[in-house]
């Protein structure tokens, strides 16, 4: 079924808030600025993972930033369909030492108020981790697992 269709000024702010959440929430971190990007009902949907709400916009930053401390993300491409904007991005970083590329897309369901109240991402994950290498692999896993160990017990 295809999307009410906006105006060019609707659907061009819909793309720029999505490449700013990404590149500027995302990338750098700056989950202050989250509320001026996401709806407090948001729900992310990435990879295998879900996140609910503003707090989970942090926790879903702070997964990335695990992974690639220095994360960098760059939106490549967009398209806008109605409330639907879908990005082609790509993050890049160092892990100890080791620099790295991911590619994905995000596909952003906008609500009225023109806030993000979904986004569903998909990355290379294998990708990611032929580059990473097992060992690096394996320490960022045990590194996950203590943070949701510490997360669970507070």
């Amino acid at each position: 079924m295809a999307s009410p269709q906006l105006s060019d000024q609707a659907a061009g702010d819909h793309a720029q808030r999505a490449k700013q959440a990404i590149e500027q929430v995302c990338a750098r971190a700056d989950v202050a600025a989250a509320p001026a990007f996401y709806s407090a009902r948001f729900v992310d949907h990435v990879n295998d993972f879900e996140y609910h709400g503003l707090d989970g916009v942090a926790e879903s930053v702070a997964l990335y930033r695990l992974v690639l401390p220095d994360l960098q993300m760059t939106v490549e491409e967009q398209l806008v369909d109605g409330k639907r904007v879908v990005s082609r991005w790509r993050a890049y970083g160092t892990n100890r030492g080791r620099r790295v590329e991911l590619w994905g897309i995000t596909t952003s369901h906008f609500d009225d108020d023109g806030l993000i109240l979904e986004d569903w991402s998909a990355s290379d994950n294998l990708s990611l981790l032929r580059q990473l290498g097992p060992w690096r692999a394996a320490l960022l896993g045990v590194g996950y697992l203590r943070s949701r160990l510490r997360a669970t017990r507070t």
